[in-house]
């Protein structure tokens, strides 16, 4: 990969993060934290393939038919960056579905999706054109540091076991850790992985490179802050001043 096709420099407007990690495993909410406590922006690269799949079953577009069709939906998708620069909303065709693209529904859809080649290649050159922009950027996904960014200045891989990661997911949503809710969400993720890892498509794996971060029985706190220490180190490491400024 060129430095034109896989943004990544170390230069004084910060460094160029691929944070990657299994379904739940906390990459978006920790990776927007740090970005904040670092001034750096945030992409969370999983809102555009679920945004895609909001809008496949809006408009009844199989994962299975015609990619074309499929790939013809990616013009009407934007991530639009709140007030401290994070891309944390989704605009479709000019409506936000930020919460739309939340939904139970979308997460039993959305690995098929993610699959499709024709669908991948049309948001690559999106993902990359993100981490082109001035200022440090952390951007979150499947397959940053392997696919999108393998030039990436520094490249995480957060993971957890899938009990911890479906803990999680049933908490945000209110349900009680042993109920049935909570015991789908468990085989839900199974699935999940199964396919992120198995597909033949930019399958689900740390990059050789990347930093292992494990966070099991970790506080929310914690993984920010160790996420942010290996940013500072790289960020020293190739003379970037934090925050991204000189």
């Amino acid at each position: 990969m060129t430095a034109s096709s896989s943004p990544g420099s170390g230069s004084a407007s910060g460094l160029v993060v691929a944070l990657d990690g299994p379904a739940s495993s906390g990459k978006s909410s920790v990776g927007a934290a740090a970005a904040v406590a670092l001034r750096y922006r945030f992409c969370d690269t999983g809102l555009l393939y679920r945004a895609a799949t909001w809008l496949a079953l809006k408009r009844d577009v199989p994962p299975d038919g015609d990619p074309a069709t499929l790939v013809g939906l990616v013009p009407e998708i934007d991530l639009i960056p709140d007030a401290s620069g994070r891309l944390a909303h989704v605009s479709v065709d000019g409506e936000d579905v930020t919460d739309d693209v939340h939904t139970p529904i979308v997460d039993e859809n959305v690995s098929a999706v993610s699959r499709v080649p024709e669908l991948r290649a049309a948001l690559l050159e999106r993902q990359r054109s993100m981490a082109r922009e001035p200022g440090g950027i952390i951007m979150a996904g499947r397959d940053i540091g392997t696919v999108v960014l393998p030039d990436a200045d520094l490249k995480i891989f957060l993971d957890a076991s899938a009990e911890e990661r479906a803990r999680r997911r049933a908490e945000e949503r209110g349900f009680a850790p042993d109920s049935p809710e909570a015991r789908q969400i468990l085989a839900q993720l199974g699935e999940r992985d199964d396919l992120d890892r198995n597909r033949s498509v930019a399958p689900l794996r740390p990059a050789e490179d990347a930093i292992h971060i494990v966070t099991d029985g970790n506080e929310f706190e914690d993984t920010v802050a160790a996420v942010v220490a290996a940013i500072r180190e790289a960020e020293a490491r190739l003379s970037v001043a934090p925050g991204g400024r000189a």
